[in-house]
């Protein structure tokens, strides 16, 4: 499949539902294969995801990551408490405007984010090992693009 592209000349075609797919079994092989060596106690996608918010994005308010996430305000108030009690999140009311409260990620959280991360390069490493040397640089050439891709993804709608 190709299409042409305003200036580039014809380009080939994503097929985003695979896309799609393969990222989503990526995505939950590696936690599921790689959690257990870290000796982290496992924690929801849920509350991953919310965690991952904050840690990009200090300072957030719960609206905000409610948003970023598209779910409801009560619902991320709840795992927010969750990561509060394991000392993952601090809350700190906003000195300008007392309505506000801005979170931010603990010294262990990013002990944590550390560990996660390390445990899931692993994990990819020991997969890709056994994938052809071509197959390996087609992964290595499409890097900007899927970070590009999350951080378009990650904006709130």
């Amino acid at each position: 499949m190709e299409s042409v592209g305003a200036d580039d000349g014809p380009v080939k075609s994503v097929d985003h539902r695979a896309l799609a797919v393969s990222v989503i079994d990526i995505s939950s092989d590696i936690r599921r294969k790689s959690h257990n060596d870290t000796g982290v106690r496992p924690l929801s996608n849920g509350v991953l995801e919310i965690l991952r918010v904050i840690e990009s994005h200090p300072g957030i308010t719960v609206a905000e990551v409610a948003s970023r996430l598209g779910r409801q305000f009560s619902n991320v108030s709840v795992q927010l408490r969750e990561l509060v009690a394991a000392g993952l999140v601090t809350r700190a009311r906003d000195a300008a405007d007392k309505r506000y409260v801005a979170l931010h990620p603990t010294a262990e959280s990013q002990r944590i984010k550390a560990l996660l991360e390390g445990a899931w390069a692993d994990a990819l490493a020991s997969a890709s090992s056994r994938l052809r040397p071509e197959e390996r640089e087609h992964i290595a050439a499409a890097l900007p693009s899927l970070q590009r891709l999350a951080a378009l993804l990650g904006e709130p709608e």
